[in-house]
């Protein structure tokens, strides 16, 4: 059983969309709520933080070095180096109560977003992107409520998603050269005892892991979405694995503190940021092309 331990004086309010910078050797990741991007080192913490000003609620990796990051409803193209930013597209066509939701690059070297009803009684009214290096937004998935779980295979031909509203986890043939996608395969449907799909990691052996975020837990799916392991948690309410570290052997979890305060007081720990050492290793980062 993995041994997951807390960073020591990290606590977020919803912490979401770690992601692994080899060539800086961080973790970034974003507080959602709070509007900030933080930038982790494994073994010291939290090192730097910039406040975007509103919601930041995804991140991924540039090959120029810069972070496509998704705000509320706008995606733009943010230099940590210099704190620069520039826009790259904005949502359009959906709700004004919906935002961007959990994003990756995907091995096609686009940014990979979807949406989420922010509302108390949520509908299917969400959708995936996918958001090329000149801006342009192609809705490649749509009848979604939380879009979530955004993974790729190492070989980077199948791609995971899944829907936290929904509760299920799909696959699909996926073509690493043109992001073309394939026919879903609905692989898993968590209840919420067994862990509602949060954020997502894949191994280099392929296998899913997915945030249980009402049950405690990680959860490991095969390929085809058979149980391989339950990974107990020290929070309640984990929202993103994220294999990191030179050797990707170092599993970081996000988690969130939306809870009632009588579940605060049982769980001291939510909103942390939590670390084990793995005995598989993660796959590799992609980065986005051409910005």
């Amino acid at each position: 059983m993995l041994d997951f331990q807390p960073i020591g004086g990290v606590s977020l309010a919803l912490g979401e969309s770690p992601v692994w910078d080899d060539r800086r050797e961080l973790v970034f990741l974003c507080d959602i709520p709070t509007g900030r991007l933080l930038a982790l080192r494994l073994g010291e913490g939290i090192v730097r933080e910039w406040v975007l000003g509103e919601n930041v609620c995804s991140i991924g990796l540039c090959e120029s070095g810069r972070l496509v990051v998704a705000l509320t409803r706008e995606i733009i193209l943010f230099d940590p180096d210099s704190g620069l930013s520039e826009p790259l597209a904005q949502l359009e066509g959906e709700l004004e109560t919906n935002r961007f939701n959990d994003g990756k690059v995907g091995p096609d070297g686009a940014f990979w977003v979807g949406t989420t009803d922010q509302r108390a009684q949520r509908e299917a009214i969400c959708s995936l992107y996918r958001i090329g290096a000149d801006g342009r937004m192609l809705a490649k998935k749509t009848g979604l409520i939380i879009s979530n779980g955004l993974a790729w295979s190492p070989d980077g031909r199948i791609m995971y998603h899944s829907d936290s509203g929904g509760r299920w986890i799909e696959r699909h043939d996926f073509d690493p050269a043109t992001g073309a996608m394939g026919e879903e395969l609905r692989i898993a449907e968590p209840s919420e005892v067994d862990g509602r799909p949060d954020g997502a990691a894949i191994d280099c052996d392929g296998n899913y892991w997915s945030a249980g975020v009402s049950a405690g837990c990680l959860n490991h799916y095969a390929p085809d979405g058979a149980l391989i392991g339950k990974h107990p948690l020290p929070v309640p309410s984990p929202t993103m694995p994220c294999f990191c570290g030179p050797d990707l052997k170092t599993l970081l979890v996000t988690s969130h503190r939306y809870l009632s305060a009588e579940a605060l007081e049982r769980h001291p720990l939510a909103g942390s940021v939590l670390l084990a050492q793995s005995a598989v290793a993660g796959t590799p980062i992609h980065r986005m092309r051409g910005v």
